[in-house]
């Protein structure tokens, strides 16, 4: 299919991970989302894990990769499923993993626990040349829990952290990602995602110093081209 704005020659494309991940979607559906966003050349085509193997045959020669979500989107599954899926995955040939971690953890104080639950999927993917995005569901989360998560995912050597899956409670906030990037400290990465939906917000996260954002697979349109407008979507993502 062909969109219907040329691709955006800015380089926003390149922070975008744009997200095909509504359960409801049908096989066509899903197959048309990530279309779009190879053809807008996203950085990658963040999909559910049963879409992986169609998502990696269609990036085959183009400018895109894939990632997937893992334990999405409650983060709650046992830390060895988590280790067990993550080997699945990256056997698939994905090129990145957006983990959702046991916030439950977080919000215990169990900073070796949640430790330990990372550590379970970066163990895996990262001998593998895979990145590993730690997401926090930080609307869950105090300021200090979401400092100290931080530290937790340098610790467990993940390659970014997050903020939310974009399926509960609200979505990336300015005071969120600046604790994120103050923590971080260039230690790790930092991915706002959820609500973003047109380019000016999406400049204001790369300002920060965001290096990725997440992205509703309906809203990289208006992102990537500056004269689109800001589309109406019904995912919170």
């Amino acid at each position: 299919m062909k969109t219907k704005n040329p691709p955006s020659k800015q380089g926003i494309e390149r922070y975008l991970d744009h997200a095909v991940l509504k359960p409801e979607m049908s096989r066509d559906e899903a197959l048309e989302q990530m279309r779009i966003g190879i053809e807008y050349r996203v950085r990658t085509i963040c999909v559910r894990p049963a879409d992986i193997s169609l998502a990696v045959a269609l990036c085959k020669g183009s400018q895109t990769g894939v990632s997937c979500v893992l334990a999405f989107p409650h983060g709650d599954a046992l830390t060895g499923s988590k280790a067990d899926e993550a080997k699945r995955y990256v056997d698939l040939g994905v090129a990145e993993i957006d983990m959702v971690v046991n916030y439950s953890f977080i919000r215990s104080g169990l900073w070796r626990e949640l430790e330990t639950d990372i550590r379970a999927v970066t163990g895996v993917a990262r001998p593998a040349g895979v990145k590993v995005k730690t997401i926090f569901e930080t609307s869950s989360l105090t300021l200090d829990e979401v400092a100290k998560a931080t530290e937790a995912a340098i610790s467990a050597q993940a390659d970014f952290v997050k903020t939310s899956t974009g399926f509960g409670g609200g979505g990336a906030t300015e005071e969120v990602v600046k604790v994120m990037l103050d923590t971080a400290a260039g230690r790790i990465a930092v991915k706002p995602s959820g609500g973003i939906r047109d380019r000016a917000r999406a400049e204001m996260f790369i300002a920060m110093g965001a290096t990725r954002l997440g992205v509703g697979s309906n809203s990289t349109p208006a992102i990537c081209v500056a004269s689109a407008p800001t589309l109406k979507i019904e995912a919170a993502y």
